[in-house]
């Protein structure tokens, strides 16, 4: 009954094959229904966070439904869609704010009822794809799940409408006899956030930027992977730009700059160059210098080793920013045991180039010509754009503190000098039962240009067991405990429980 149900519902989907003749049309489905209570204003960080941004209230009931074709990647020519919808109730967060006559207010907010979390569609030719719309994505460095969160592309915030194309996985590079192989990727998009920026804004100070475009681009090398030792690296870059910014002071506009939404200013987040406005690049650039080193046993399990190195301008680019960044070591098992992978992550962003940020080329008509210190990044945060978040919840790590838990109206990151560990592990239980462990310490002394007066600890810890009910295929039961304590979170306690069903529906002519 659940399968025929779950048929009628997709068959629209199955139109989207009509042009292949005499061809089979699989669409993988899942329904998810899931439950989650705790106190505080905010779910316990590990079951909030690298979930793209789906549960974020202390109290929940959600139902999920997602339906999508994978693109065959064997084949010369294929295509792939998907849909994924979240409808249900939540409890809401007080959020303050100001009024125009700079009295301060209190409201409270939360997601929609009801919200599309992915819709995309994709093709293939040959090593190259094109994917338009929103679909979550996850790191190439860093096992989801399991690390504490990759720097640029976590997982941890809902994704990001977007245009992007590039190779669909790594190719031999010529003449390297298959010693070396590169893969890339270029996408824009916009952000759809202007609703909760405008809803969650203290309008008290600082800026909200209005319909921001985005640009994301990566280049990889890897040695051969069918050797032991294999090796990986490249960067990532990152520009927000375009939009709207507005300013405000007391509960009034102050400022309002509308940024340019041209070619140009397309091609300088492409290419970073001087935008003529005393002496900026065009939009909010950061980015990260990636390293991974893989050795496989000879019973086929993996060591692994790398560095995530987060850069918000040039100090950062050329690594004057110290041991800044994510430091991990992770174990994967070639076989089902009951340990089949394990990290430990160091994660330091205590540097940021330095307290200090004077660059001559920033203040034109200066005396003080001979004189530079390009500190003071604020990762993820700037003075023209937003934070680098999505609906609140950060698109890079959450290790930072993400500006939907800022209550107070806050939409930047207030604790991003931060430092701290994170271990995971996961494994079988029984031929029916996984089980995933989490745990990680932070100490924040907040930003640079406002430091904490003391600082800020957490402890967040979360374990999690799931069931696949070896009598009805495809029916698993999960459920998650997890725990802050300190003053960086709060003290909170709560649990999530949920209920999926999966398939896989095979349309034909």
């Amino acid at each position: 009954m659940f399968s025929k149900f779950i048929k009628s519902t997709l068959a629209a989907l199955a139109g989207t094959a009509a042009f292949q003749a005499n061809a089979d049309l699989p669409v993988n489905y899942r329904a998810e229904a899931m439950f989650n209570a705790g106190n505080g204003d905010l779910a316990p960080y590990f079951i909030a966070s690298n979930n793209n941004g789906v549960l974020t209230q202390s109290v929940s009931g959600l139902l999920r439904g997602t339906a999508w074709k994978p693109m065959d990647t064997a084949g010369r020519f294929s295509y792939g869609f998907g849909v994924d919808f979240l409808t249900g109730a939540t409890k809401k967060t007080s959020y303050a704010c100001v009024d125009s006559e700079g009295s301060w207010l209190s409201h409270r907010e939360g997601p929609a009822a009801i919200w599309l979390q992915q819709l995309y569609g994709e093709v293939k030719y040959r090593s190259l794809y094109l994917t338009a719309g929103m679909k979550q994505r996850h790191s190439d460095i860093v096992t989801f799940g399991l690390s504490s969160g990759d720097l640029i592309e976590s997982g941890n915030a809902r994704p990001i409408p977007q245009v992007r194309a590039g190779f669909i996985d790594f190719q031999n590079i010529p003449f390297t006899n298959g010693w070396l192989q590169l893969q890339g990727e270029i996408a824009y998009g916009k952000f759809f956030q202007n609703k909760y920026l405008e809803n969650h804004y203290n309008y008290n100070s600082g800026q909200i930027n209005l319909n921001t475009l985005y640009h994301y681009k990566h280049l990889y090398f890897r040695t051969n992977p069918d050797k032991p030792f294999s090796a990986t690296f490249g960067g990532r870059f990152v520009c927000l730009f375009g939009g709207k910014t507005e300013y405000y002071s007391g509960g009034k506009l102050k400022k309002e700059m509308k940024n340019r939404t041209n070619l140009k200013a397309f091609w300088q987040a492409f290419l970073p160059q001087d935008n003529g406005y005393e002496g900026y690049y065009e939009g909010q650039h950061l980015g990260s210098w990636d390293i991974a080193l893989r050795y496989r046993l000879g019973n086929g399990d993996q060591i692994r080793a790398y560095v995530e190195n987060l850069w918000e301008d040039g100090s950062g680019m050329g690594k004057l920013n110290g041991w800044d960044g994510l430091w991990g070591l992770e174990f994967k098992s070639s076989r089902k045991w009951w340990i089949t992978g394990a990290v430990v992550e160091y994660i330091d962003f205590t540097n940021q180039g330095g307290p200090m940020h004077w660059d001559p080329a920033d203040n034109p008509g200066t005396t003080l010509t001979g004189v530079q210190a390009t500190g003071s990044d604020t990762y993820y945060n700037n003075g023209f754009y937003n934070a680098y978040a999505n609906f609140g919840m950060s698109i890079g790590t959450p290790f930072s503190k993400a500006p939907i838990y800022n209550t107070n109206g806050e939409v930047m990151y207030l604790d991003t000098r931060v430092r701290g560990f994170h271990v995971g592990v996961t494994g079988n239980l029984g031929d029916n039962v996984d089980y995933r462990l989490l745990g990680s310490y932070r100490k924040s002394w907040g930003n640079y240009g406002a430091p904490r007066l003391y600082p800020a600890r957490d402890v967040s810890v979360m374990a999690e067991v799931t069931w696949h009910i070896p009598s009805v295929k495809g029916l698993d039961f999960k459920a998650q405990v997890a725990a802050d304590r300190g003053k960086l979170y709060g003290n909170k306690l709560g649990g999530l429980i949920s209920v999926s069903y999966s398939g896989l529906l095979n349309f034909k002519r």
